[in-house]
């Protein structure tokens, strides 16, 4: 998703606006787009031929020009093949990646010319908060942009999401396309990654968020200290003109007192002091009540179309985000009155499966210990009999959260099921052995079950089931493949759940 009609910049300007060493004379190269990945370039654009794990960004540099790139930034380390490519080459004694973000701001004028933009991060809740903001703007009549873990949405043009924040050169270009077509306001999710990985840099949010913090990304981060810190970083004026800060973890409040910005806050815990307020007022099978209060502003009473009482939080945290942004209070709560709701659709949040006359089912993409507790206790609360849950983690991630994912799974549930999900390039043995350890250590006498196949898996969970239990299937629901021994097989966790269904009679 790039601008149609980039406006060309000089590299000899670049270089000069950068201070970037210029190895050849070209008064008269123009670029119009970049890239760190070569098998992406256009031609006019500018290749970043970074340092990698296997390899030098710079030994594809032929493969780069050969497809159009017409300069190349490098290191000291790419320097002698990215000259070997013939065209003008400029180094940093830096690595390319900590300034791609200027670059890109600089080539696409994103650093002049962008939407209204959003910026969400936390351990869970960016995906949720991010659609319920672009539910809300579009109700508003505004055109929206998004970028999420589930997609990338400029209007009706959707590509599907390979990272939650992609790449700097990446996002800028889509800003550049937001501001190009007309979008109002670009909504963000911002992971970890992104604000140590030099995704977002060259971005100034309007208005950022903070969900919560809890237990992920310990394989690449050191301890949840180092993780939080990753998070605080977008709260500077670096990077955020404003914020909103949720206190319903306790990293909420270290926020807020480390925060360089100016800093409002919501909480939805029961005598924590706050600015804004929200209060579930009911729950259906099918969406969530609440009402949102501000001693500054008053209150608005709607729903989300989700259950959980976390996800009435995000989209009370949504709303509170527009108002932050300068949009009437009043305005929002007329739209929400005459809909009814957030009118968002959730791509693998808690999504419903109707059954006529048969149990709650609901696929969830939760796969954080965190994630597992909150959507239990959303799917208890709506539950006359039992709560039959079907878990299991990924490979080659934070290896350390699986058997706190087994003590929430199995605390929450009554039957508990666990399966493989996506091992990757792991054992799915090992990875099953070590959510089970901590499903088995917290319930001892547990009804606690192995199945590996997860059709088989679901399976079970159906044939168990009465008219009075719920059904939770967590970790998998937006995806359409299980990747097992890097290959992609096709797979689809609500497909797999209707065939269950209906081969027991529920459909």
């Amino acid at each position: 998703m790039r601008p149609i009609s980039p406006t060309p910049k000089l590299l000899v300007d670049l270089a000069e606006h950068f201070r970037l060493a210029l190895h050849d004379n070209a008064p008269d190269v123009k670029i119009t787009g970049i890239t760190m990945n070569s098998r992406d370039v256009e031609p006019g654009d500018l290749y970043l031929a970074l340092p990698g794990a296997r390899f030098h960004g710079a030994s594809f540099a032929a493969d780069a020009v050969a497809r159009g790139a017409v300069a190349i930034v490098t290191d000291a380390g790419g320097a002698v093949n990215a000259t070997a490519a013939g065209v003008p080459v400029l180094l940093t004694p830096t690595s390319p990646r900590s300034i791609a973000g200027h670059l890109a701001a600089w080539i696409y004028g994103t650093a002049l010319d962008c939407p209204l933009t959003f910026g969400v991060t936390g351990t869970n809740g960016k995906t949720s908060t991010v659609h319920f903001l672009d539910a809300l703007l579009t109700q508003l009549g505004k055109t929206t942009g998004l970028s999420s873990t589930a997609e990338r949405r400029i209007g009706s043009e959707v590509v599907v999401s390979s990272l939650t924040t992609p790449e700097a050169p990446e996002l800028h270009a889509l800003l550049a396309r937001m501001h190009e077509v007309g979008v109002d306001a670009a909504l963000l999710e911002v992971s970890a990654h992104a604000l140590t990985r030099h995704r977002v840099d060259g971005v100034i949010f309007d208005v950022s968020a903070f969900t919560n913090l809890s237990h992920d990304h310990l394989d690449d981060y050191a301890d949840m200290d180092e993780y939080f810190e990753a998070k605080l970083a977008l709260f500077t004026p670096e990077r955020s003109r404003k914020a909103v800060v949720s206190l319903d973890t306790p990293a909420g409040a270290a926020v807020v007192e480390r925060a360089g910005i100016d800093v409002v806050t919501i909480s939805s815990t029961p005598g924590v002091a706050s600015d804004w307020f929200v209060t579930v007022t009911d729950e259906q099978p099918d969406s969530t009540g609440f009402t949102l209060t501000s001693e500054r502003h008053g209150s608005i009473s709607t729903r989300v179309p989700v259950i959980g009482r976390h996800m009435a939080a995000n989209g009370g945290l949504a709303i509170a985000m527009l108002v932050e942004a300068g949009i009437e209070f009043d305005e929002i709560g007329a739209v929400l009155d005459r809909d009814g709701r957030i009118r968002a659709s959730l791509p693998g949040r808690a999504v419903r499966v109707p059954v006529p006359d048969g149990p709650n089912v609901y696929v969830d993409s939760g796969h954080s210990p965190d994630a597992f507790a909150k959507t239990l206790e959303s799917v208890r609360s709506l539950t006359r009999g039992r709560v039959i849950m079907v878990a299991g983690a990924n490979g080659d991630r934070d290896a350390l959260k699986r058997p706190e994912m087994g003590r929430e799974a199995a605390l929450g549930s009554d039957v508990l099921i666990i399966t493989d999900h996506q091992p990757r390039s792991e054992d799915p043995a090992v990875i099953r052995e070590a959510v089970l350890a901590g499903a088995r250590a917290a319930r001892p006498d547990g009804d606690i079950r192995e199945i590996a196949a997860p059709e088989a898996a679901i399976r079970a969970a159906v044939a168990e089931a009465t008219a009075t239990d719920s059904i939770l299937w967590a970790g998998l629901a937006e995806k359409e493949y299980r990747e097992v021994a890097g290959a992609k097989i096709p797979f689809s966790v609500l497909g797999e759940t209707r065939a269950a269904l209906t081969e027991a009679g529920w459909l």
